[in-house]
């Protein structure tokens, strides 16, 4: 390898090294960026409950790895045979040895499944809700029902995306940040709010998946599934269908909007009003915090 190949693969290395540091400030944002380290911290308590297992479980295994790769390079190094080092019988096979490296990992094991039980048994406790929303998925596109308020809606990707798709036009990120991620008519949802929500699908497996949430649920005919949020910090949080479905699997995102109770209430009241106009304006002028672009 020439200097100037190995100088441009050191200044390549450097640049991402800079571009990963440089993002360790948005680890707690909702929203991946490029060369993210890290995974989102989302906006819900499963998110959160998500984040910290994670980090707990990446700890443990740092400190595994230490102890093991430091056990392991002080035993080559120490007894090399080069030192005259000979295999020492009794210590290879102590019984008090084969104990030791038996339990300390169930302990491991014990440790890291108590806590992960319990936040995934805490994912799935709907009570106390105060609202309900039932998500249906067709091929391909979302149904939203805002149960016992008698508002029923669809959510398809937005006509612009579509046309740009069907036209075979190469997208500006700059015109259209938000290519195949927009929807004509998102999931408007109030903050500091439990809300229940239960899935199903009317041909084939969808599943429904906001990262930004902290979780994601299928939906399957014939089937209601559920889960629960309570969306923290107003924003845009946008996600897609998880489960192959057909041919424009890729092309059916969602958009969840979060917002204080007060528009929310008007939201709802615009939607059973059939005041179409008043509701997309409300849901336009959402806080425009994207996050769980998954």
């Amino acid at each position: 390898m020439n200097a100037k190949k190995a100088n441009a693969i050191v200044a390549k290395a450097a640049t991402g090294l800079l571009a990963a540091l440089a993002s360790i400030p948005a680890w707690a944002d909702s929203e991946p960026v490029r060369w993210q380290l890290n995974m989102p911290q989302g906006v819900t308590r499963t998110a959160e409950n998500a984040y910290d297992m994670h980090m707990l479980m990446l700890w443990i295994c740092v400190a595994i790895g230490v102890v093991v790769f430091g056990a392991m390079g002080y035993a080559m190094v120490k007894f090399r045979k080069s030192k005259g080092a000979k295999p020492d019988v009794e210590f290879t096979h102590s019984t008090k040895l084969e104990v030791i490296w038996t339990v300390v990992p169930i302990l491991i094991l014990v440790v890291m499944a108590v806590p992960a039980t319990l936040k995934v048994i805490e994912q799935y406790d709907a009570k106390g809700h105060e609202m309900t929303v039932k998500v249906t998925g067709y091929q391909w596109m979302w149904r939203y029902e805002i149960v016992g308020e008698d508002v029923n809606f669809i959510s398809r990707l937005d006509r612009e995306s579509d046309r740009i798709r069907q036209a075979g036009i190469r997208p500006d990120a700059n015109a259209n940040p938000h290519y195949l991620r927009d929807v004509d008519n998102p999931l408007v949802l109030p903050t500091d709010t439990k809300i229940r929500l239960v899935f199903t699908a009317d041909d084939v497996i969808h599943a429904w998946w906001v990262p930004a949430l902290g979780w994601k649920q299928d939906a399957i005919p014939g089937i209601i599934n559920e889960a629960w949020t309570e969306i923290r910090e107003p924003g845009t949080y946008r996600g897609v269908c998880a489960e192959l479905c057909g041919k424009d699997h890729g092309f059916m995102p969602i958009v969840v909007k979060a917002v204080p109770r007060a528009e929310y209430e008007a939201w709802l009241a615009a939607q059973k009003a059939g005041d179409l106009a008043e509701a997309a304006r409300i849901a336009a002028t959402a806080p425009a915090t994207a996050g769980g672009e998954g």
